[in-house]
């Protein structure tokens, strides 16, 4: 070692002896520092026990909150769920209902359309009877005693075995024979026979109405000539089943014998529009001769309603518990002369009818221009 080296040392001083006085307190000294030290040291840990603690109740009553306000969102959440659900199911519903009326409005557009074209139709058909000449005879009346439609009664009355039907010209007589209701009828030859008077009561319709539509296969062919009906009817079905006179294949082909006219029923639809768009038709019905024939649509109808009404025959009275006690044409002629009689309640006999024991006759009853009945 240089003797030019610098260097230090550092000498442990000795510790005094803890035998001696300064040793022991000089040791009770170095507790004491520890103790104020341990005493220290138990201070901040006291502080930071006491810091984490509040610290962990600070946490436990955030997560506390957190915890409340997480339940409460999920009840937010699940009520809107819930509200969204019931908008749905009111939305569907709604759609539904609307879909619903949607289509009872199309369904009701969709009538209203088949009653316009069927309004239509009427408006396009001007007639669908035969043309008739009217004249005008000098009568005036006033517009609401003018009638669109007008049904004649046409009631077929069956007759029992052993009565008559006795139709007066004036109703009071009907009526003073109806309240004798027994009455003693001389025959001659000292015979004499008991019959019973009754009236007569008719089931009259009141109400009548009547839906019409054109037929698309029918058409009714008038203005004809007078001639066989068979041939006429052959003379027809062969110009109209053609289809280069816009005919086509004929069902039937019929004649109504109240108007003179012929109804042609096609097999196939529509053929009729075409035939009735034209009218009036050129037929061939007798040898090399033609003849124009009218043809105007078919209106087809039912009943829709009809209300009926029992009503009493004014001028009619029925006579029962008649024998048959000679020939009938000699009875009836006798019971006529009777009741013509004004001595034995009668008068003036529009109609008599007789039917015998063990056969069968209907009558007929009409309404007439005055309002009365005729057999």
């Amino acid at each position: 070692m240089s003797s030019d080296e610098d260097f230090s040392m550092e000498v442990e001083q000795p510790q005094p002896s803890e035998e001696t006085l300064e040793g022991i307190k000089a040791l009770i000294d170095n507790y004491k520092k520890v103790h104020e030290q341990l005493i220290q040291e138990q201070k901040e840990l006291i502080i930071t026990r006491d810091e984490r603690r509040e610290m962990t109740q600070k946490f436990k009553q955030r997560s506390v909150k957190l915890t409340r306000d997480l339940e409460e969102d999920k009840r937010r959440y699940q009520k809107c769920i819930e509200d969204e659900k019931a908008k749905l199911n009111f939305m569907k519903q709604e759609k539904i209902q609307l879909l619903r009326e949607i289509q009872e409005v199309e369904e009701a557009l969709k009538e209203e359309e088949a009653i316009k074209e069927h309004l239509k139709q009427q408006t396009d058909v001007f007639t669908a009877v035969p043309e008739k000449k009217v004249v005008f005879m000098g009568l005036t009346g006033e517009a609401t005693d003018a009638q669109t439609f007008e049904m004649k009664p046409r009631i077929i009355y069956p007759m029992e075995g052993g009565t008559a039907l006795i139709t007066f010209e004036e109703d009071i007589v009907a009526r003073k024979i109806l309240d004798m209701k027994q009455l003693q009828v001389d025959l001659g030859s000292e015979c004499r026979i008991t019959v019973e008077a009754r009236p007569v009561q008719l089931m009259m319709p009141q109400l009548v109405e009547i839906d019409t539509e054109v037929s698309p296969q029918q058409i009714l062919i008038s203005n004809l000539p007078k001639m066989d009906t068979e041939t006429l009817l052959n003379k027809l079905e062969i110009h109209f089943s053609k289809r280069k006179h816009g005919g086509g294949e004929v069902d039937r082909c019929e004649m109504l014998p109240d108007s003179g006219t012929v109804v042609l029923t096609f097999v196939e639809k529509h053929i009729a529009r075409g035939l009735t768009d034209t009218e009036h038709h050129e037929v061939e019905l007798q040898q090399k001769k033609k003849h124009t024939v009218r043809v105007t649509p078919f209106l087809s109808g039912k009943i829709t309603n009809l209300k009926t009404k029992m009503s009493v025959c004014p001028r009619t009275v029925l006579l029962t518990g008649i024998p048959t006690i000679m020939e009938r044409e000699t009875l009836q002629d006798l019971l006529e002369i009777h009741f013509q009689k004004s001595s034995n309640g009668g008068g003036e006999i529009e109609a008599f009818l007789y039917n015998p024991l063990g056969q069968h006759t209907s009558a007929l009853f009409e309404s007439v221009s005055t309002g009365s009945e005729e057999e």
